[in-house]
């Protein structure tokens, strides 16, 4: 118990206050953005009256978060997602115009190098999962398409599983398009399932420890940039997910949440494909903002 509380208060309060001074040559934002955080943080210590055996175990937790992050994985996006750091910062910065297309998390699985593909194509390149055929038309605000826009798109398998987290270097389900005169992209990919992100790190151990699930709904990928416009990075969640209303990493929006029409096996695919079993289509309209906000 804190006997003399009020000798205490001082001693954290000028602490806090002598951290702050200690920026005050750094850049401007910089400063604004340190001297928050520590203000921040100290209040939170003080607030739970943090003990050292607490803020040790923070501090392995961590460090346990920094050993399992590698290449193919990052365990501190995927922290900063569960906790809902990364979708606040997403909320903040979200254009005023309620007409634009709503952005979401990044997510861990982005790569850079993803292959070029050309209009119709497959770029399922062998992941599990049924065939869907996307169509995606690339808007501004005023309506009209957006020509020379890179859509990047990733998305799991069936299976749970985005491509750099299975062996092998083969990039499966995973690509980016350039819009033509029309604004428009169209391809061959999979039907998205719901699958857990990665539970066998400290962050899964959190989870567990707070009884949260760490299923994500089903969803895909995208990311779009063109000269002039705001980069906008979204998913499209299929309707009627079980998962929608307690997603892992508080990314679904009610606006992005579409539906997958399913086809049999005797309905024509587009581009004349021949499919076996049942398959699926989308269709979605993307708005974009201008680059200055205007």
């Amino acid at each position: 118990m804190n006997i003399d509380g009020g000798v205490n208060d001082a001693r954290e309060e000028a602490l806090t206050a002598e951290v702050v001074r200690s920026f005050a040559a750094a850049d401007p934002r910089l400063k604004e953005i340190l001297s928050a955080l520590v203000t921040h943080l100290h209040a939170f210590i003080r607030e739970v009256r943090l003990t050292p055996e607490e803020w040790s175990a923070g501090i392995d937790f961590l460090a346990q978060a920094g050993h399992i992050t590698d290449d193919r994985r990052q365990e501190f996006i995927l922290l900063s997602d569960v906790l809902g750091a990364s979708m606040q910062t997403v909320t903040v910065n979200a254009p005023p115009n309620p007409a634009a297309t709503e952005s979401t998390v990044l997510g861990p699985f982005f790569a850079d190098g993803s292959p070029l593909a050309a209009n119709g194509e497959d770029i399922a390149r062998g992941a599990p999962g049924s065939p869907c055929w996307v169509e995606l038309a690339i808007r501004s605000e005023s309506g009209d398409p957006v020509r020379g826009a890179r859509v990047e798109v990733w998305g799991a398998g069936d299976d749970g599983l985005y491509d750099v987290q299975r062996s092998g270097e083969v990039m499966a389900n995973r690509a980016h398009f350039f819009t033509g005169g029309d604004g428009l992209v169209r391809f061959w990919g999979i039907l998205p399932s719901a699958y857990p992100i990665p539970d066998d790190g400290p962050v899964g151990r959190l989870l567990a420890a707070t009884g949260r699930s760490e299923m994500r709904p089903a969803h895909l990928h995208f990311l779009v940039s063109a000269d002039g416009f705001a980069p906008l990075v979204t998913h499209l969640f299929v309707s009627g997910d079980r998962y929608l209303t307690t997603d892992a990493v508080f990314g679904v929006r009610p606006s992005l949440v579409v539906d997958f029409q399913e086809h049999g096996a005797d309905e024509e695919a587009p581009g004349g494909r021949t499919i076996a079993g049942p398959w699926y289509s989308m269709n979605h309209e993307f708005v974009l903002v201008n680059e200055d906000g205007a």
